[in-house]
C-alpha cells in the first residue's frame, strides 16, 4: 500500500502496519474509544503518556507481546532510522482508525532539535516531524519510539497540535533517563503479589 499524507491526528504519511507485526502495540480506550496508544512492558503493565491512565491487567497470547526497554542510558546517533506506531484519528476532527499504522523517523541531533523549538528538556529524544512529511499527530500519545527492535521513546508532543509538516521536530520521552524509577516501580508490583 502506498504511503498517505493525512492531515490530523494520525501518523503521518505512514502506512498500515504488517498483520501480526508489533505486538506490543495497545490502544488504550474509554467507553467512546480510542484515547492513547501505549505498548506492553510486562504482564501487568503498559507504558504510555502520563496523561492516559491503564485499569486492569492485559492478557498475554500469541496476538499480544511484550517489547523491550533499553538496558541502560542511550544515546541515538543523528539519523538513526527508528519508526513509530498509533491508531490516531485520520483527519483533524475526524474519527480513530481500525488498522495500526505505522512510520519511519530519523533521529534529530538534540542541539537541533534545542534550536528549533527553543529550548526543550533533557530528557526527551526527538525525531521526525522536521524536514520530512512524517511523524506522529495527536492520538498517537504514549506510543513507542522503536530502535532496533527497543521501545526507546514515548510519543509525547508536536508543534501546537499541528501535523502539517515540516515544522518542529516531533518529541518523544527518553525511556533510557527513568529506567531507574521503572525498575523499581516493576520490581514492587512483584512483591505484592
Amino acid at each position: 500500500s502506498s504511503p498517505i499524507l493525512t492531515r490530523g491526528s494520525e501518523i503521518i504519511d505512514g502506512e498500515k502496519a504488517p498483520e501480526n507485526s508489533m505486538l506490543y502495540m495497545a490502544s488504550l480506550q474509554s467507553k467512546g474509544g480510542h484515547v492513547c496508544g501505549g505498548f506492553l512492558i510486562s504482564e501487568d503493565f503498559v507504558m504510555t503518556a502520563a496523561h492516559c491512565q491503564l485499569s486492569r491487567k492485559a492478557e498475554l497470547n500469541n496476538k499480544l507481546q511484550t517489547i523491550p526497554l533499553p538496558r541502560s542510558e542511550i544515546h541515538l546517533g543523528d539519523n538513526t532510522k527508528c519508526y513509530v506506531a498509533g491508531w490516531g484519528f485520520i483527519k483533524t476532527g475526524g474519527g480513530v482508525v481500525n488498522e495500526l499504522r505505522v512510520v519511519d523517523v530519523s533521529v534529530i541531533n538534540p542541539r537541533v532539535c534545542r534550536e528549533m523549538w527553543g529550548g526543550v528538556p533533557d530528557n526527551v529524544i526527538c525525531a521526525g516531524g522536521y524536514k520530512t512529511k512524517k511523524g506522529f499527530c495527536q492520538g498517537d500519545s504514549g506510543g513507542p519510539l522503536v530502535c532496533d527492535g527497543t521501545a526507546v521513546g514515548i510519543v509525547s508532543f508536536n508543534w501546537e497540535k499541528n501535523c502539517n509538516y515540516p515544522d518542529k521536530p516531533n518529541v518523544y520521552t527518553d525511556v533510557s533517563k527513568y529506567l531507574p524509577w521503572i525498575k523499581t516501580i516493576l520490581k514492587r508490583t512483584k512483591r505484592s503479589e
